[in-house]
Formats: structure tokens, sequence, C-alpha cells
């Protein structure tokens, strides 16, 4: 047996098996893969990446500097965790 076919049996065990909630994890993982494969098709999405980079080379748009970007996670940590 493949290892493309010892996956797919797990994966069927495993579905067959399943409560509910662990059948949407399993949809919603599926969903952005399948999402994520095709990207480039979505014209709206590459419309929205278009003008983001627009922006960011002429300067509509700063952006973030890497350092900014860390410091804003570690706020929003404390904000969240309280650490």
């Amino acid at each position: 047996m493949t290892t493309t076919e010892t996956l797919r049996k797990q994966a069927m065990k495993y579905i067959k098996n399943a409560d509910e909630n662990s059948l949407r994890r399993v949809n919603a993982i599926l969903e952005i893969d399948q999402c994520s494969n095709e990207w480039w098709k979505d014209n709206e999405f590459v419309a929205e990446l278009d003008s983001r980079y627009e922006a960011l080379e002429s300067g509509d748009d700063q952006g973030v500097t890497i350092e900014d970007l860390k410091a804003s996670i570690e706020k929003m940590k404390v904000k969240t965790h309280g650490k």
C-alpha cells in the first residue's frame, strides 16, 4: 500500500468515527487548503493584493516595520494575557 493509500485509509477511519466538532475542524482545514491552492484565480483577492502593493510602492501606504509589528504583537499579548 502506498503512502497516499495509507493516509486515505487512516483519514476515512478517523472521519467515520469522528464527532461533529471534529468533522467541522476537518472540514475547515479542507476549505482553507482549497482556498490557498487557488488564490490566484480569485480576481477580487488578486485585485486587493495589487491595490495594496501599488499603495506601498507609491508611498500612499507607509507599511509597518518588523520592529513595529513585533512591538504591536507584544502589546496585544499583554492586553490579552496580562503579562
